[in-house]
């Protein structure tokens, strides 16, 4: 017989109430508790909206509206239990103090739905790195990886290997803005010499003088193709659907963007790692460098290196920042959350939404309630 799960811990309003006048952010569902401090930064809805709720029963907000939150999240919720409320009649209901009457509001049938979570009864284990299993789940893996959890993920057995496939989020400005700018200067004189030119056909015949006043539009350009091939990679290549019989392409999804899926505030992971990100970017140079003039493939490049910094910035801060109600950003982040918790099979761009305009797949957006 598998011995009894421990007891929750409890605690009484008043202890609740001395965390929140510490700063922290609990809240309850019934009698449950949860520690969301933590989390209040990458609340979709804003930092202010989980800190109004603090100390208050967020089983209506669940709900919603202004939307009902997916089965991901009510799993994410219950990574942060913390324990049971317990009556203390003597605590005033002040400060959004909770009282023991209102812990019954919850249905009690409904109570034992809400486990903590056991890491131990996972189809992984989690003490180990993670690549190596992730093959052996097989038609399990596609559920399970698009169940998001808040622990850090360990790919590799080797320390080196390991610390190269993360990275903190400034060196992407630090190695790639640079480089970019570089670029930029050394094109746009290579183009005002005037002795560039762009042939129009298979034959030396028909062609155009490329001048250094194009070098704005070229460079625009390479930026929207940029923004593009970030959707493209996104949809097809990192959204693609591994056998359940291929034990690598699993490895292989994983590694690329699965390992995000499963833990999408890992940091860590947010933005590309230098190594394989120069892989990528040396083969769009090569690419364009054999497309097109030196000098004019180069000034795509260059927009298109900048469209990748803004790209892997704008991730980082759709998952950490907090953006003003109403912003673009704010936008973006409600967007890419519900990607990560509910809409994987849409919502596929980053930094902008163009391309989910243009080819159908945006997050379709809920009903709201009529007004009475």
């Amino acid at each position: 017989m598998a011995p009894a799960p421990p007891p929750a811990a409890s605690f009484t309003p008043a202890e609740v109430q001395r965390r929140l006048a510490a700063g922290a952010c609990w809240v309850r569902r019934g009698a449950r508790l949860y520690d969301l401090t933590g989390f209040v930064r990458h609340h979709p809805g804003g930092e202010q909206l989980l800190r109004a709720r603090a100390g208050q029963d967020i089983s209506a907000d669940l709900d919603g509206p202004p939307h009902r939150h997916s089965d991901n999240a009510r799993s994410w919720l219950e990574q942060y239990f913390v324990g049971e409320l317990r009556g203390d009649p003597q605590v005033p209901p002040e400060n959004g103090a909770i009282t023991s009457a209102e812990t019954q509001k919850i249905d009690p049938a409904m109570e034992p739905r809400f486990k903590v979570v056991d890491w131990d009864k996972d189809l992984v284990d989690w003490k180990k790195p993670l690549l190596w299993q992730v093959g052996h789940l097989g038609e399990k893996y596609d559920e399970w990886v698009h169940q998001p959890v808040t622990r850090p993920i360990r790919l590799f057995h080797s320390d080196l290997i390991e610390a190269l496939s993360k990275t903190v989020w400034y060196s992407v400005p630090i190695i790639w803005v640079p480089l970019m700018l570089y670029l930029s200067q050394s094109y746009y004189r290579t183009l005002a010499q005037g002795n560039v030119r762009l042939f129009t056909s298979f034959t030396t015949e028909y062609s155009v003088v490329v001048r250094e006043s194009m070098f704005p539009g070229l460079f625009v350009l390479g930026l929207l193709l940029w923004s593009l091939i970030e959707y493209l990679i996104h949809r097809f290549l990192f959204h693609m659907k591994p056998p359940g019989d291929s034990y690598y392409l699993i490895m292989l999804h994983f590694v690329m963007h699965g390992q995000h899926h499963k833990a999408p505030f890992d940091g860590s992971r947010l933005v590309f790692p230098p190594v394989p990100a120069s892989l990528v970017i040396a083969f769009f140079y090569m690419l364009l460098r054999l497309l097109l003039p030196e000098a004019v493939g180069g000034t795509v490049f260059a927009g298109g290196l900048l469209g990748y910094v803004v790209y892997d910035m704008t991730h980082y801060y759709l998952h950490f920042g907090s953006p003003h109600k109403g912003s673009y950003l704010y936008s973006m982040k409600a967007h890419h959350v519900k990607h990560h918790f509910e809409h994987q099979k849409s919502g596929f761009g980053i930094s902008t939404k163009l391309w989910d305009h243009l080819f159908h797949t945006l997050i379709p957006e809920e009903p709201h309630p009529k007004m009475q």
